[in-house]
């Protein structure tokens, strides 16, 4: 039988000569922040936590300062029971100690608040896990944890990681869009970009996707596999989402199904990633609870591999939005808009009771009729809200113009997704 301490030394080799590419991330803010805050990376399976932690091992390691690094998923050790215990045992309580998918192991939380606790100034815990709850920890934890997001790869790191080089040339131009295409068909997750053959991408994603499924949703809500998978496929085939049409769905493809066991699903799927539901932009609680959610994958890729379809709107859309969680601040809530006539607004960004920004996503705006509607819905929507600006994001279309009141941009995506925001 293998000993513990023979498997921790096996991750720490793993960690030090692991060859990675850097992304968008500040390392050394992270570094200097585990001095006070457990450091929490959470996000989608594969979106590179991992890589993260690596990352920071190796700067803390050629800094020559102590540093230990475990992956707690590791089948070999993460149901023993002192598991934790045993780490500190053998890495010690100086130094940095990062322990990926900690969520894994039984007792995480008590272990954690207490070794913050005692042996803080000395030992800098940070940590990972595939698990949303860690952005909202609970009251031992609360105070002590600084959560960090991680998302599939940027448009940016995308480019960077395939080592393109944005020129401001035509040619350059027509590189970006090329790429730009690229990453709305197979999305951004790091392992998937560096892959050149769309068969193995698709398979690969597919994968992602049936690993998301039975590890962190079918396993905690104790549904079968092909139940959720079913939910999966039943969202990634729609824009609106509510429980009593995907109850009728279900129904008409012989399952049975509660609407509550429907809205468990609901809310690991999201709890884990895979998918994100946001509500109707209202003051009235009952409305949220009331309307249909928008429902966005984790990953455009997931759209093209497990439907098969390339819906450039739908995937300019849910770009958008993926970008826009990676910006806007933790307590910033992201809405649609839509009033009685039926015009609406993809996105309202609110931050307290103010509405911060508000923004439209078409695909194509050449046709009169499409840019009116557009138009006609954002400055419904500034003048409910009070506010004076707004925005469109297009294929290609790039311009400024003040209608009633409202300035409007138009916006490519591609430059939106590149601006410095």
């Amino acid at each position: 039988m293998v000993e513990l301490s023979e498997i921790f030394e096996e991750w720490n080799s793993y960690a030090e000569k692991k060859i990675l590419k850097s992304r968008e991330i500040n390392l050394s803010k992270i570094i200097t922040t585990s001095k006070t805050k457990i450091i929490t990376v959470t996000g989608v399976r594969r979106s590179g936590k991992t890589s993260i932690l690596l990352l920071i091992y190796q700067k803390i390691k050629n800094s020559g300062e102590k540093c230990a690094y475990i992956n707690l998923e590791d089948n070999r050790i993460k149901d023993h029971p002192e598991i934790l215990d045993e780490i500190i045992k053998w890495s010690g309580d100086e130094g940095t100690l990062m322990l990926d998918e900690i969520t894994s192991v039984k007792g995480w939380e008590g272990w954690l608040a207490r070794n913050h606790e005692l042996l803080k100034g000395k030992l800098k815990i940070i940590i990972s896990s595939s698990r949303h709850t860690l952005m909202k920890p609970t009251k031992s934890l609360r105070g002590r944890i600084l959560p960090l997001e991680l998302y599939p790869l940027s448009f940016k790191e995308f480019l960077k990681f395939n080592n393109i080089n944005i020129e401001k040339t035509t040619a350059g131009a027509g590189i970006v869009e090329k790429n730009l295409k690229e990453f709305l068909t197979n999305g951004g997750f790091p392992e998937i970009s560096l892959i050149k053959g769309k068969t193995e991408k698709v398979e690969l994603l597919n994968t992602y996707f049936r690993d998301i499924i039975g590890l962190d949703v079918a396993e905690i809500t104790k549904e079968s596999v092909s139940v959720v998978e079913l939910f999966g496929k039943y969202v990634l085939n729609t824009s609106y989402f509510s429980a009593s049409k995907c109850l009728n769905f279900y129904k008409s493809a012989g399952y049975k199904i509660s609407k509550q066991s429907i809205l468990e699903i609901e809310k690991h799927s999201q709890g884990s990633y895979l998918f994100f539901f946001i509500p109707i932009a209202s003051r009235n609680i009952k409305d949220k609870n009331q309307y249909p959610r928008k429902a966005y994958p984790i990953d455009t890729g997931f759209m093209n591999s497990i439907t098969g379809k390339s819906d450039y709107g739908k995937l300019y859309e849910n770009v958008v939005f993926i970008e826009l969680k990676r910006r806007i601040l933790l307590n910033d809530e992201i809405t649609y808009w839509k009033n009685k006539e039926g015009k609406e607004v993809d996105f309202v960004i609110t931050r307290g009771i103010k509405t911060k920004e508000i923004i439209q996503v078409v695909y194509e705006i050449k046709e009169q009729n499409t840019k009116d509607r557009e138009v006609k819905g954002l400055i419904g929507c500034a003048k409910e809200y009070g506010i004076k600006t707004g925005l469109i994001i297009t294929k290609n279309y790039e311009g400024k113009e003040i209608i009633d009141g409202i300035k409007i941009r138009y916006l490519p995506l591609s430059k939106w997704l590149l601006s410095l925001k």
